[in-house]
């Protein structure tokens, strides 16, 4: 069996990072996280187990429209889904708090 690429979250961070580089790929991702909260949020309030179970799927959708058809790259959601979700969590708290455009050139992404 062969070992896994990233042996930590901090050595996988530069992959999202590299991936999301355009702005569109990262607007979407975004998006798909906002509507994934508001569909769990509705979940919530309605105690409704459709609504929770459509939360992840939009808020993928999204994201996964982005790495197809603007950033043409495979998500890292198939190979390492927890860290994916990590790192876009990440990203948005990053956009959100105004540090994602220095972030690449930290992780010598230019």
């Amino acid at each position: 069996m062969p070992a896994p690429p990233f042996a930590s979250f901090a050595e996988f961070c530069p992959s999202p990072l590299a991936q999301h580089r355009k702005p569109r790929t990262r607007a979407l991702h975004l998006a798909g996280l906002a509507v994934g909260a508001a569909i769990l949020a509705a979940a919530l309030v309605t105690r409704s187990w459709a609504w929770a179970l459509a939360a992840p799927v939009a808020a993928y959708a999204l994201s996964w429209l982005g790495h197809g058809l603007i950033g043409r790259n495979r998500p890292a959601t198939f190979i390492h889904p927890l860290w994916s979700l990590q790192g876009d969590l990440r990203m948005a708290w990053l956009a959100l708090s105004g540090r994602l455009t220095a972030e690449p050139s930290k992780h010598g992404l230019g």
